[in-house]
């Protein structure tokens, strides 16, 4: 690694243990803490659109252009992305309080969950194995950046591929963040 830098799958794996802490966070919580049960439900759903959102602009274009079967494997990782956010938009609209909610977080969280066995186990180590360090650490670095002016909430009918989603992405996220902090989301 260059002066410190991740590389791309150092990145996205720390990612993915947030994510499953945040799930684990939130299986701990009482059913009748609905408030703090938002609260954690809305942290899942920010850091998961982010994560989305950067792999789709660095890291799916790069799994196409070095993967031998890098377009199928892109397009079924993103079709696991946009299930994930026709399951995070659903919880959007449903209250805490809901007989439907647990249900519905308990899919998201097992699609999550799969989505990350597969990277880890399969995606990653083929990515290492035809990438160069160099090339890993500035998608690391492309990765972050983008995590930064990502959208924070699902937008299931925007584009998720380059060239669009990467002009698109950071104006909807500047949006996003304007109405996390009017509503207080994800502090």
């Amino acid at each position: 690694m260059q002066d410190g830098q991740r590389d791309v799958i150092a990145v996205l794996t720390h990612d993915h243990r947030e994510l499953e802490e945040l799930f684990d966070r939130f299986t701990a919580l009482p059913v009748t803490d609905t408030r703090t049960r938002r609260e954690v439900t809305d942290q899942v759903i920010i850091e998961l659109v982010r994560h989305a959102v950067a792999e789709e602009q660095y890291l799916y274009p790069a799994v196409r252009r070095h993967l031998p079967d890098g377009d199928r494997i892109a397009d079924k990782e993103i079709a696991d992305h946009a299930a994930a956010e026709r399951t995070m938009k659903e919880l959007e609209r449903i209250d805490t309080g809901d007989h439907r909610f647990d249900d519905v977080f308990g899919r998201l969280e097992r699609e999550v969950r799969e989505h990350i066995a597969e990277e880890e186990d399969l995606l990653f180590p083929r990515l290492r194995s035809v990438c160069d360090g160099e090339t890993l650490v500035d998608l690391g670095a492309k990765v972050e950046r983008a995590k930064k002016t990502a959208p924070t909430r699902p937008h299931p009918s925007t584009p998720d591929t380059p060239p669009l989603n990467r002009l698109l992405d950071p104006g909807t996220g500047l949006v996003d963040r304007a109405r996390d902090l009017v509503a207080r989301r994800g502090r």
